[in-house]
């Protein structure tokens, strides 16, 4: 028996490309973080293949308050968040900042703070 041409051939088709963008314009503005060490970090930490620091197919861009990464590959926005999330622990800003995705677009990730009251008239004793 012989094969079809499509039942041998390679699975999945065509690879899948992503764009995803961490827009860090609320702790910038006010001076709480650097960009361009965010961009370098990323740089240095993403992995691609099991190797730190080969980018391959992986690029990241800063414009102004954003930082855009873009891959001709697949990349996951999920290791995206968790990068991002260890580069706050780093430089000690993770207790006032946090990363949520945006309502708008489902590629893009916000840096917002955390919106802390305090109750000072409901203590109980």
């Amino acid at each position: 028996m012989s094969r079809g041409g499509a039942a041998g051939g390679v699975r999945g088709g065509k690879k899948k490309g992503s764009t995803f963008t961490i827009d860090c314009s609320n702790p910038v503005e006010d001076k709480i973080m650097d960009i361009a060490s965010l961009e370098k970090f990323l740089q240095e930490r993403i992995k691609v293949g099991g190797k730190v620091g080969a980018l391959g197919d992986v690029s990241v861009a800063r414009d102004k308050n954003k930082i855009t990464v873009i891959s001709d590959s697949d990349f996951s926005k999920r290791y995206l968040k968790y990068l991002t999330k260890k580069y706050l622990k780093k430089y000690n800003v993770r207790d006032w900042l946090r990363v949520i995705a945006a309502n708008k677009d489902r590629n893009v990730y916000e840096l917002r703070y955390f919106n802390i009251v305090e109750n000072e008239g409901e203590e109980e004793e």
